[in-house]
C-alpha cells in the first residue's frame, strides 16, 4: 500500500451499532466474550443467542458472478445510515439517540450527518473471545516491549478511553482451479577444472545447470481465500493480526454485535477477487514448480481456469483504540480472539540519541583497547 498520511482513511464504510433489550428491565445487553451470551450490565440478566451451537456449522456460499452483476436477492443487501468523520473520512453509523460521538479511528469528534450506504449483508461472523481488559491488558504489554517509545505513552495509553470493539469486513473467496503450465528443469551437475592459484595448479569444482523443456498439468481447491474488505485500517496491521480461526465462524446474527459496532466494506466485492486471484496465483506457480521437481525451475506460461467461483462476506473480530498524544494520533488494533497486537509507535528522540552516544562511547572503548593490544 502507498504511505497515507491519515491510514485509517474510510471512504462509504459505515459502522452500525446493535442494540437489544434485556428482558428483566429493558436495558441494553451486550454480547459477552467470555461466554459467548447476551448479558445485561444493568440488572446481571444472561440471555443465551438463539440457535447457537457448539459445533461448526456450514457457512452458505454466494455465487460470485451474481454478486458482481448486482443481482443478489433482495434478502443479501441491506442499507445503513451513516455520516463522515471530517479528519479521517470515516463513515459512522449514529443510532436514534445520539447526535455527537467520537470516530472509533482517529479520535476526532463527529456531529451527526445524514445518508445512506446500500451494500452485501454479512454471509458470517468471527465472534469475540477476548473481552476488553484482556485486550487492552495485550496492548500494553505490546507498548512496554517497545524500545525507544517515549516513557509517558504506556501511561497515556493506560490511563486513556475505552478500547473499542469493532468488527472488520473481509472478502472470502472459494475456487476450483485448473491451471496448465509450460516450463523447464533443471538438473544441477557437476564439471572439474583446472585453475593455477599463486604458481600452483588447483582443481575445483563448478556447478552447472542441464535445462529440459516440460509441460504439464495442476488442480488445486481454494477453500476461503481471505481478502480485507476494509480501507480504514492499514492492511500491514490487519495481515499480521493473522492467523485468523476461521472454522469457528458462525451463521451471522445481529446478536454478536451487540455492544460492539460493525463496518461495512469499503473494497467491492470485484476488486477483492482481484486481490484473492494474486493469492491463488502464487499458490499455482508454487504448486507447479513443485510439480516440474528437479533441482531449478524455470515457468514459462501458465494457463488457469476457474470454475465454481463463490465468495461470503464476513465479520472478524478487532479491539481497536486510537489515542492523540502530543498531538499526533497512534492506534493500535487487537486481534479479538488471539490477542495479537499491531499498531503505529511513537519514537523518542531523546532515547536515540541517548543511544546513539552510548553506542559511540562503547565503540570508542573498545577501539581504544584493540589498538593497545596491537
Amino acid at each position: 500500500m502507498s504511505p497515507d498520511p491519515t491510514p485509517f482513511h474510510t471512504p462509504d464504510t459505515p459502522l452500525a451499532e446493535h442494540r437489544f433489550p434485556c428482558d428483566t428491565c429493558g436495558s441494553d445487553l451486550r454480547f459477552e466474550p467470555r461466554t459467548g451470551d447476551l448479558v445485561c450490565d444493568h440488572c446481571g440478566n444472561t440471555q443465551p443467542i438463539d440457535g447457537r451451537s457448539t459445533l461448526p456449522r456450514p457457512i452458505a456460499e454466494l455465487d460470485l458472478a451474481a454478486g458482481i452483476r448486482a443481482d443478489l436477492p433482495a434478502a443479501e443487501m441491506e442499507e445503513t445510515r451513516v455520516t463522515s468523520c471530517p479528519n479521517c473520512a470515516a463513515q459512522v453509523e449514529f443510532d436514534a439517540g445520539k447526535h455527537a460521538t467520537e470516530c472509533p479511528f482517529c479520535a476526532t469528534p463527529v456531529v451527526i450527518d445524514t445518508g445512506t450506504n446500500r451494500h452485501i449483508k454479512p454471509r458470517a461472523v468471527l465472534p469475540f473471545a477476548l473481552a476488553q481488559n484482556a485486550a487492552r491488558d495485550a496492548m500494553n504489554d505490546w507498548l512496554g516491549s517497545l524500545w525507544f517509545a517515549p516513557n509517558g505513552l504506556q501511561e497515556y495509553a493506560r490511563k486513556g478511553r475505552a478500547m473499542q470493539g469493532i468488527y472488520v469486513p473481509y472478502w472470502t473467496y472459494d475456487a476450483n482451479t485448473r491451471s496448465s503450465y509450460r516450463g523447464e528443469r533443471g538438473t544441477v551437475y557437476y564439471v572439474t577444472q583446472t585453475v593455477v592459484r599463486d604458481g600452483k595448479r588447483q582443481q575445483r569444482r563448478i556447478a552447472k545447470v542441464r535445462w529440459n523443456s516440460v509441460s504439464g498439468r495442476v488442480a488445486r481447491f481454494f477453500d476461503d481465500v481471505l481478502v480485507l474488505a476494509s480501507t480504514s485500517l492499514p492492511k500491514r496491521f490487519t495481515d499480521a493480526l493473522e492467523p485468523w480461526d476461521l472454522a469457528a465462524l458462525e451463521p451471522y446474527a445481529p446478536e454478536y454485535l451487540a455492544g460492539f459496532r460493525a463496518e461495512a466494506y469499503a473494497v467491492s466485492l470485484q476488486d477483492g477477487f482481484v486481490e484473492a486471484r494474486a493469492q491463488m496465483d502464487r499458490i499455482i506457480l508454487r504448486d507447479v514448480k513443485f510439480d516440474i521437481g528437479g533441482d531449478r525451475q524455470r515457468v514459462h506460461n501458465v494457463d488457469t481456469q476457474l470454475s465454481d467461483l463463490t465468495f461470503k462476506h464476513i465479520l472478524l473480530p478487532v479491539w481497536l483504540a486510537a489515542y492523540k498524544y502530543r498531538g499526533k494520533t497512534y492506534r493500535f488494533v487487537v486481534n479479538g480472539r488471539t490477542g495479537r497486537v499491531q499498531g503505529e509507535r511513537p519514537w523518542s528522540a531523546l532515547k536515540i540519541t541517548f543511544a546513539v552516544i552510548l553506542g559511540a562511547i562503547a565503540a570508542g572503548i573498545i577501539g581504544y583497547f584493540v589498538a593497545l593490544n596491537q
